[in-house]
């Protein structure tokens, strides 16, 4: 990574963004540059006036653009085009400096481990070397050896599942720790707002998400920033479900918009001669227990809060939840899973070990082929978003395939399975305010189930289509239910299950539904999907 580029990304980008935009206008037909400034204004005005503080510096801004605009010539409308999406790209643009890249990787190793083990400053100078390593809890799988192959033959889109703010913190050190270069990637702008992470964070490649512009010309800017960025063989990464995920879920409906940016990397780089390949690589994160399970869930359950895209006041931002949250994983000696799945290019095809793209019938081909006509490479759009529709399918059936099961996700199931069955509330939002400590269920009913499920998911492992824990993996029923238990009462204040001698209480009926939907939508033990509007797999 180099940050002289950063000035060329940005001027680049800009470039791009207002020459295509006056384009269209002066085309036939096109929408005039006046008409794409009274868009931003609209949605501008309406985000700003949801802000209850600040923003006085972007309200007086757009007041100005919106006072001049009906005398403004067609010449200096265009000027004005071109000084808001220059205002986009600062704001979004990244920087990577060398010298805190160096001294982020020599303190963020110790930190995460002082952090993960809930210490303080103090404690951890204290007892530095008498604790467990950080990464020892996060085991990498898959397909890591090809991963560090193909670095060297192309530029590396990492495509992750998104649970918690902590993914890009552990993806990050886990990146640095496996010897690779630093990665470009996108973060929301809430994360920013920490001054101390903020710092880091601009300096160390990540660019500015702001989830709540809704303006198309900001969205315009941030998918040319992504494509540019590529282009110039950075090394990318950026979350495809977008948010994380509220339900607990896998993703399975991925943002097309930013994930589209590869393929017209790697459309651009071929069109000017450049053989520059661009790999895509799915990567789940596995989680036995998640930071801000409690505040996901309940955000997903609640109808008005379906629509919302930042939490702003959860478990990452509280301190003291990161230590207790901390103090369970050690604890128990829980283990994250970073699994990497096999790459493939911007069309969903696999790729080999050398980087070429392969068919079904495993034969190189030149992928360049799907773009062009006439000899010529073209852009055409309708074709290339189909071409990005495969992607994303490839990379959600990926995300299925890599999912680890954690002895949390399959106790979950199974107890959620025989409670739904015992029920004769067909409305899930009913049926989980029923669920209360008060109705236990036999742990014998429970050991049942959960041995069936067991065979059923060391079955669907031996094809490929899923991975289990280590515990998991034992197949033996009354171990992993003791040590889910002890996971669920190790962090959360309300445990989503407990034991109480012959009889299992749950807790929180919501925190069960939660690690349960990690595996929901599989068809499991011939269950269809339990989550609202998500289709079964």
């Amino acid at each position: 990574m180099n940050e002289a580029d950063a000035p060329a990304i940005r001027a680049d980008v800009v470039h791009r963004v207002v020459a295509s935009v006056i384009a269209e206008s002066r085309a036939g037909g096109g929408r005039p540059v006046r008409e794409v400034i009274n868009e931003t204004l609209f949605h501008e005005k309406r985000r700003l006036a949801r802000r209850s503080e600040g923003g006085d510096e972007e309200r007086a801004y757009y007041r100005e653009i919106r006072h001049k605009l009906p005398q403004t010539s067609a010449i200096d409308a265009e000027s004005i085009v071109s000084d808001i999406v220059t205002r986009y790209a600062d704001e979004i643009s990244g920087h990577f400096n060398p010298s805190i890249y160096r001294f982020a990787t020599g303190v963020i190793n110790p930190g995460l481990t002082g952090l993960l083990n809930g210490l303080s400053p103090k404690r951890l100078f204290r007892r530095r070397g008498s604790l467990q390593p950080w990464d020892e809890m996060l085991v990498r799988q898959g397909e890591v050896d090809k991963l560090l192959k193909l670095r060297e033959r192309g530029t590396i889109l990492l495509v992750p599942t998104h649970s918690s703010n902590l993914d890009s913190i552990l993806l990050g050190a886990a990146i640095e720790r496996m010897g690779l270069p630093p990665f470009t990637y996108g973060a929301g702008l809430n994360l920013f707002e920490n001054r101390i992470v903020g710092y880091f964070m601009h300096n160390l490649g990540a660019y500015t998400v702001d989830r709540l512009k809704t303006d198309p010309l900001y969205r315009r800017v941030l998918k040319e920033y992504s494509t540019v960025v590529i282009e110039y063989g950075r090394h990318s990464l950026f979350f495809p479900g977008g948010t994380r995920s509220r339900s607990g879920c896998v993703e399975t409906h991925l943002k097309k918009g930013l994930l589209g940016t590869a393929l017209d990397a790697y459309r651009n780089c071929a069109a000017a001669g450049h053989d520059r390949r661009v790999f895509v690589v799915p990567v789940t994160i596995n989680y036995p227990l998640v930071l801000e399970a409690a505040t996901l869930i309940d955000d997903h359950l609640q109808i008005s809060g379906r629509a919302r895209h930042i939490i702003v006041d959860d478990e990452f931002s509280r301190l003291e939840r990161w230590a207790q949250y901390a103090r369970g994983l050690f604890a128990l000696d829980m283990h994250i899973y970073l699994r990497f799945g096999a790459a493939m290019d911007p069309f969903g095809n696999p790729v080999d070990e050398h980087g070429d793209s392969l068919d079904p019938q495993g034969r190189v081909i030149d992928p360049s082929g799907y773009l062009r006509r006439g000899g010529e490479i073209v852009e055409d759009e309708q074709r290339d978003r189909e071409y990005t529709r495969l992607l994303a399918a490839a990379i959600a059936n990926a995300f299925q395939k890599n999912t680890v099961a954690c002895a949390t996700n399959v106790v979950a199931y199974a107890l959620f399975s025989v409670l739904r069955n015992e029920s004769s509330e067909s409305d899930l939002y009913r049926f989980l305010r029923s669920v209360t400590p008060e109705l236990p269920t036999p742990v014998d009913t429970v050991l049942e189930e959960l041995r069936a499920l067991l065979e059923e998911l060391a079955y669907r492992e031996s094809e490929g289509r899923i991975h289990l824990g280590e515990i998991v993996r034992t197949k033996d029923a009354e171990l992993i239910l003791e040590h889910a238990l002890k996971r669920f009462g190790a962090y959360h204040t309300d445990a989503a299950a407990r034991r109480d001698g012959s009889f299992i209480a749950v807790e929180n009926a919501n925190l069960l539904f939660y690690y349960r939907n990690r595996l929901d939508g599989l068809g499991l033990r011939g269950q269809r999907s339990e989550v609202p509007g998500r289709i079964s797999r």
